[in-house]
């Protein structure tokens, strides 16, 4: 069994999932927060920083297409994970245009979560940085060095 690092916010109402889901996550060793509403993850990335989100798109309140859109709006960079019970492929392209990085439909295979989670945190990593080195760029250029 692989151990991949990094933290995962897993956002979903079906409580009995996200035990499931986080528990054969930190086996793998991720370390996963687990929160039941859309309004519930925002609050979370104010106060964390996560590699990745995996958000459910059918939840009471705001739903995972709002909830997508939410946090891309607090934070441009965040890797989003899509996950339905019912698969439309309208709601599929509807979430890649917000910015999601992917779309995968329950029951989802572990193996194919876990692939994709390292994809988009490995993505992040290099945009992050991307982002440090053009900041030092711009240092040294302000700087005249």
């Amino acid at each position: 069994m692989e151990k991949i690092d990094g933290r995962v916010l897993l956002v979903d109402d079906e409580e009995q999932f996200l035990e499931v889901l986080s528990e054969r996550l930190e086996a793998r060793g991720l370390k996963v927060s687990a929160v039941t509403s859309g309004e519930d993850a925002l609050g979370r990335v104010e106060e964390q920083n996560y590699d990745v989100i995996v958000v459910d798109l059918a939840m009471p309140g705001i739903n995972g297409i709002e909830t997508l859109k939410k946090l891309k709006e607090k934070n441009a960079d965040l890797e989003i994970i899509m996950l339905t019970g019912h698969a439309t492929v309208k709601n599929g392209i509807e979430a890649m245009k917000l910015g999601a990085e992917d779309f995968l439909e329950k029951p989802v295979d572990l193996g194919v979560l876990l692939e994709k989670i390292t994809e988009a945190k490995n993505k992040r990593m290099l945009v992050l940085e991307k982002k440090s080195q053009d900041e030092v760029k711009k240092i040294l250029q302000s700087k005249g060095w």
